[in-house]
């Protein structure tokens, strides 16, 4: 049987009464971003709903762009958002739509609604607009354009759509109820001019239409079946419904609200993670500590590790807040499985080990996976010269530190045990080498003589050693609900430039997540280098912050 991409819950319930009873005979979803920024952490849950439900059912999902706001729209967003749903796994049915290409229809439905009396234009101020809708505890109040004839609304509106009005001067609104407890029921506009070039139809509209026209009457015509939406368009539901209801349309879609996905230590207001760009506090909208999906596949998270976390956040009618922690171990298991093992030095430490042949080398035999012996092994070049973590030794350790401290004997890993003998220090007293012996009976990693050790450190052999550089990166903001450039964290990224990798490594790193050894897992940042390669760490090995989550 294969595995579900949506757990089962009321959404999934309600598509199998529906199939059930006959209803509908096949599921069709969508998912409708606005081109006018990048997908981000917020998006996912929905990605992965709509287009998770249409696998599950064997139906269809569309990727439609509403594009009714052409000033904040671009074929860049357009492109970058189609990127992102591809690389999280999944495929739109036929071609991709836009809400543009209705608009033809769009307009029609709205000069149906005017000639049944349902629609009138307006000449109010935007701000006598405002102010005569009311608000929660007063109702509106009629506009004195509300009654005039149909005939005078159609001649303006097709005069508007000519071009004959300023921006602004006036806009078609439907006539509903300025008396109705749902702010969104008190005629709301339908309609306005809006002279600004469109990345699909260019000059050739100077009117457009509001989301809450346009996306039901979309839904309809592509024959969606469950409009899948989060719970802030619950109060919209009934003005969706209107619509549909007083149009000529076979169609009418059922709108179901789901809870988002908000996340801990997370901001997904496209407003303030433009300001983050803008003043350079990130280098762009990809940068792996942003909470978009492309800078989630810079840093290196996986697909198949984010739609997991998608599924885990559970799909209810009640608003939630899902720890960062949780797509942060979803990562972790994913490449705890999949990710090769490799050594890389951090902080390096040259160590010499004095008993060991000048010149000499030798061939060490190390796992790729110590879980997973498919993944076969490698060879490491071994000799006397050595990098190891610099916070692997600590000048007079006790014996609950299990690294390097004098007279200490330690395993190097799938190498031999060592012994540290002293430290060399520069001037101002830093060490700068370790000088150690080492016991050649103890290759592998084991003594015959039965001794143990309870300290095993990385290394890699300073003559063959690769120079990378590592950016380790953690969360922007350092609070659980951060609310802007105030919450940051200082220590999001730290670079370390003199960092040492293993040899044969980087010639085979595209698009592959390592795990260094004891120090996290990386992912190679090509598109970004200059003079050496750059890996990015993804996630600890383990979390740092769940005290933090949980206060």
């Amino acid at each position: 049987m294969t595995e579900k991409n949506v757990s089962e819950n009321f959404i999934t319930q309600i598509i199998d009464a529906d199939l059930a009873s006959g209803k509908h005979a096949q599921v069709h979803t969508r998912f409708p971003p606005e081109p006018n920024g990048f997908l981000h952490v917020g998006h996912v849950k929905s990605i992965c709903l709509n287009f998770g439900l249409a696998e599950d059912y064997q139906g269809q999902c569309n990727l439609r762009f509403d594009d009714t706001n052409p000033d904040k729209e671009s074929v860049e967003y357009a492109q970058a958002i189609q990127k992102d749903v591809e690389w999280l796994g999944f495929k739109w049915s036929d071609k991709v739509l836009y809400t543009s290409d209705n608009f033809d229809q769009l307009y029609g439905y709205a000069e149906e609604l005017i000639n049944k009396g349902l629609a009138f234009v307006d000449e109010q101020s935007p701000e006598q607009i405002r102010e005569t809708r009311g608000d929660f505890t007063t109702p509106g109040t009629n506009s004195p354009f509300r009654d005039r004839p149909s005939e005078e609304s159609l001649d303006f509106f097709r005069r508007m759509r000519a071009g004959e009005f300023a921006d602004g001067a006036m806009v078609l609104r439907a006539k509903i109820d300025m008396q109705s407890g749902n702010l969104n029921m008190r005629d709301p506009i339908i309609y306005r001019i809006k002279r600004q070039h469109h990345i699909r139809t260019g000059d050739k509209w100077c009117i457009y239409p509001m989301y809450d026209f346009s996306h039901c009457i979309s839904d309809a015509l592509e024959g969606i079946t469950h409009s899948v939406c989060t719970l802030e368009f619950a109060d919209h539901k009934p003005l969706y419904d209107w619509v549909l209801d007083n149009i000529t349309i076979d169609c009418h879609p059922q709108q179901i609200e789901f809870n988002r996905l908000n996340q801990t230590f997370t901001i997904t207001s496209k407003r303030k993670l433009n300001e983050l760009v803008e003043q350079g506090v990130v280098d762009g909208w990809d940068d792996p500590r942003m909470p978009t999906v492309s800078g989630m596949r810079r840093r290196g998270y996986t697909p198949t590790s984010i739609r997991e976390y998608a599924k885990k956040s559970t799909v209810t009618k009640k608003p939630s807040i899902i720890p960062m922690s949780m797509l942060e171990d979803c990562v972790r298991q994913e490449l705890n499985a999949s990710s090769p093992r490799i050594m890389g030095v951090l902080n390096p430490l040259k160590l010499v080990i004095e008993n060991y042949p000048e010149g000499q080398s030798e061939m060490i035999t190390a796992k790729n996976h110590p879980m997973d012996e498919s993944f076969g092994t490698r060879e490491l070049p071994f000799g006397r010269e050595l990098y190891i973590e610099a916070d692997d030794y600590k000048e007079g350790a006790n014996r609950k530190f299990f690294r390097f401290t004098e007279g200490r004997e330690v395993r190097l890993r799938y190498a031999y045990y060592l012994t540290c003998q002293r430290a060399i220090k520069d001037e101002n007293g830093n060490v700068i080498e370790l000088r150690c012996t080492y016991d050649p009976e103890t290759k592998g990693g084991s003594s015959p003589d039965g001794r143990k050790v309870k300290g095993t450190i990385h290394w890699v052999s300073a003559q063959h050693a690769d120079d990378v550089e590592l950016r380790l990166y953690d969360r922007l903001f350092n609070v659980v609900s951060p609310k802007g450039m105030d919450d940051l964290n200082p220590e999001s990224l730290l670079v370390l430039n003199n960092a040492k990798l293993e040899p044969g490594i980087i010639e085979h790193s595209n698009d592959v997540q390592y795990q260094f050894e004891r120090m996290g897992y990386f992912y190679r940042d090509k598109t970004h280098e200059t003079d050496k390669p750059i890996f990015n760490r993804i996630v600890n090995l383990r979390d740092s912050w769940a005290k933090q989550e949980q206060q």
